[in-house]
């Protein structure tokens, strides 16, 4: 069945099948088949990361670059870290705010840690972690 599209049916509430043809619509997805496939992928994805299974992402945070601790702590983090560190941007958001993107790439728990350890470092504004298929 590898790679073979297969037809099936699915039974769904009339309100529900309502909302989720508003949602699909507004996601911009042209038909059903696509977003369900889509949310289903996602759910993989989210239980491979649940498992410690690898998983590819971005850490993304938001710290203000004046304090010079916060820098060498976040720097010596991604260090600590770089097992599962593709590339890291830094943006000058203004006079004040920088933004790293880090992408990573490893076993979820792995990555979870590196995203954890990040956001808890006084100075630290925002993060947020995302990670999707490794490819597999």
């Amino acid at each position: 069945m590898k790679n073979k599209l297969v037809r099936f049916g699915v039974s769904l509430e009339g309100e529900l099948l309502r909302r989720f043809d508003a949602f699909i619509g507004a996601e911009g997805y042209s038909n059903r088949s696509k977003a369900i496939a889509d949310l289903i992928r996602k759910e993989f994805v989210t239980d491979v990361f649940a498992k410690g299974g690898q998983v590819a992402g971005a850490v993304t945070i938001v710290y203000d670059h004046h304090s010079r601790e916060v820098v060498n702590t976040l720097l010596d983090i991604q260090h600590d870290h770089g097992g599962i560190i593709i590339s890291a941007q830094h943006v000058h958001l203004d006079h004040d705010n920088c933004l790293e993107i880090i992408a990573v790439k490893g076993p979820g728990a792995k990555v979870k840690a590196l995203a954890d350890a990040l956001k808890s470092v006084k100075g630290v504004k925002h993060s947020t972690l995302s990670v999707t298929s490794a490819g597999r």
